[in-house]
């Protein structure tokens, strides 16, 4: 924690090309000490105690999320939303309550209404949500402000930190800052699992609710495979999603909307982030017909609350 302290804090002065350079280096060292355990890791199949399986007995689940990180990300939303909705796909934006933009009122309706879902990424989206346990505290009376203000559910912490029994101070029904491997996070340590699971509130916590459900993502992030690696084909993506269908398990992928013309273009073309994505979606949709529930990451909470026979909390969003 101290070196991605000391990372954060001289960041803003590192030019992004050098940023991304150092980042490709280290990345380099640690896929070759990983190959064991990603983009694959076996150890992760293994479905969750009294599992039911998913609803209407389809194989498995498909859930669709982004982090909009900047002013660049938030005016891409509609297009990004308007490419999944025209491929038959819904998905959950989350958006930095007090970061470099404001997502307006009108714009999160407009979501809502389309059947996409809102949700909290972080607060400030500066690396220093979790540096200790009283300024959690105090930074979690102000994201619980932001959960009722814009009636979400679900939260996602930047850089994927976490600390899953500070996350109890949260009024959500499900945290998702997690993933089943990922040795290049900044907090590489993984939930193991392609499955939701869910947390109970610590005994004789003074936590207002009794637990909540964590969804870790099962793909890359776009901006790993991208972004770092360069990925020039989408072929990772495919081959991890082919694999968690064989274990039955939830595809939940992060694609962050900052990103999305990212890639190769020049005047003889080239393939972006966005060209990925929906080769992605195009790809589960001709591959699996029928055989994917596609949801909501409120509706897989809901679902898991539902196996476990657990009331909701909060009042559910519609």
């Amino acid at each position: 924690m101290l070196k991605n302290r000391m990372y954060y804090a001289v960041k803003p002065l590192l030019p992004w090309s050098l940023r991304i350079a150092l980042r490709r280096i280290v990345a380099r060292r640690i896929a070759r000490k990983s190959s064991g355990i990603w983009p694959i890791n076996p150890a992760t199949a293994k479905p969750p105690a009294d599992w039911p399986g998913w609803p209407g007995g389809k194989q498995f689940a498909v859930v669709l999320t982004h982090d909009v990180e900047g002013q660049r990300g938030l005016a891409r939303c509609a297009e990004l939303a308007n490419r999944e909705a025209k491929l038959g796909f819904r998905s959950s934006f989350n958006f930095i309550p007090e970061g470099d933009y404001r997502v307006s009122p009108t714009l999160r309706r407009e979501f809502e209404a389309r059947g996409f879902e809102v949700g909290v990424h972080d607060l400030k989206h500066d690396g220093k949500l979790y540096d200790s346990r009283e300024g959690f505290r105090q930074h979690a009376r102000q994201i619980n402000r932001y959960l009722s203000e814009w009636q979400a559910v679900g939260f996602r912490s930047g850089f994927m930190y976490h600390n899953l029994d500070w996350l109890h101070d949260l009024d959500a029904e499900y945290d998702a800052s997690t993933f089943d491997t990922d040795p290049f996070e900044p907090q590489p340590d993984a939930a193991h699992t392609i499955f939701p699971f869910w947390v109970d509130s610590p005994a004789g916590s003074a936590a207002k609710k009794p637990g909540y459900v964590e969804l870790p993502y099962t793909l890359p992030q776009d901006s790993t495979l991208f972004m770092i690696f360069q990925e020039s084909a989408g072929t990772i993506w495919k081959n991890k999603l082919d694999w968690v269908v064989r274990q039955g398990g939830m595809v939940l992928v992060n694609v962050h909307p900052d990103y999305l013309h990212l890639g190769p273009v020049t005047s003889a073309g080239g393939t972006t982030v966005m060209d990925h994505y929906a080769n992605l979606l195009a790809y589960i949709k001709e591959t699996y017909p029928g055989a994917y529930w596609h949801a909501l990451p409120r509706d897989v909470a809901a679902f898991v609350r539902s196996w476990k026979k657990i009331a909701p909390a909060l009042p559910s969003v519609q």
